[in-house]
């Protein structure tokens, strides 16, 4: 799939973004101009009666908003707990009572990042930070309070702008000689763009399973994924040397292994993600103009 609204989209009317100001938010708006969108400064979605008035019955309400800060989340629990679960939940609340459904945007941090293999719906989840852990507890909320729910795991996103990695990955090549990135840990690069038309396809099918995931196609290491920006803008790639996550510690541990299965995207009639490369160049072309 490439990033063009997918046949069969549910009606601009009828969808309600939340999170707006975030880099998949921000495709919907793009890709879908008229659609109701309120960012965070617009809608704290764990106010109640806030969320409450906007959300109407019949709606489909496409869920973007997060406490995203994977390191932070350490040492703010309660921040991380209140964006990402605590709102959900009244979300999901809101949507059951009006009769509207709601497609809540997760993350492979719900799962340990030991597998060999890439992560089915069904795998056991087991996140091992405050931030999994907070994203888990907001998919329970989700389909626990809203019966007519999605959740959509997705993985490594980026849009090429702003601070996300191929953003940084651009900065880094202007501001070094060279870059060292890690290269032990494994992962779908996704492009905003693409999940965004992906979640579009998915409101317009109602019938679609409980839990999916959604990158684009390919795996590849941080590593790769940088060597592929320097390439794409006509830098060395050679310029980008490999190093081991010991060597760059965080406060919160990332996974070694992130890879997302698209199978039940795919057998749920939905149209596969595109190979992460191709995404890449897109993003790429976009963010030079």
């Amino acid at each position: 799939m490439s990033a063009a609204v997918p046949p069969g989209t549910e009606s601009a009317d009828r969808l309600l973004v939340t999170g707006a100001g975030g880099q998949v938010g921000g495709e919907l708006l793009r890709l879908i101009p008229a659609v109701r969108a309120f960012t965070r400064s617009e809608l704290d979605i764990t106010d109640r009666a806030a969320v409450e008035s906007v959300v109407r019955p019949g709606d489909t309400v496409l869920n973007c908003a997060a406490f995203t800060a994977v390191d932070l989340a350490e040492s703010e629990p309660a921040a991380a707990f209140a964006g990402n679960e605590t709102g959900p939940a009244v979300l999901a609340a809101a949507c059951a009572r009006a009769g509207a459904r709601l497609v809540h945007v997760s993350t492979d941090y719900v799962f340990p990042g030991t597998a060999t293999t890439p992560y089915e719906p069904s795998d056991p989840t087991g996140p091992t930070t405050v931030y999994g852990r907070s994203k888990l507890a907001g998919e329970r909320a989700v389909r626990g309070l809203c019966p007519r729910s999605h959740i959509v795991r997705t993985a490594w996103v980026y849009s090429g702008t702003g601070g996300d990695f191929v953003a940084t990955m651009r900065r880094l090549e202007r501001e070094r000689d060279t870059v060292s990135v890690v290269n032990d840990q494994i992962g779908s690069p996704t492009f905003a763009a693409d999940l965004a038309a992906g979640l579009l396809e998915l409101a317009a099918n109602p019938a679609a399973p409980a839990v999916l995931h959604a990158t684009n196609a390919g795996r590849a290491s941080w590593f790769d994924l940088a060597r592929a920006v320097f390439t794409g803008i006509g830098a060395d790639p050679e310029r980008v040397r490999p190093c081991t996550t010991s060597e760059f510690p965080r406060p919160a541990s990332r996974p070694a292994f992130s890879v997302l299965s698209g199978t039940a995207w795919c057998d749920a009639g939905l149209t596969p993600l595109r190979p992460w490369e191709s995404a890449l160049t897109e993003a790429l072309t976009r963010a030079s103009h």
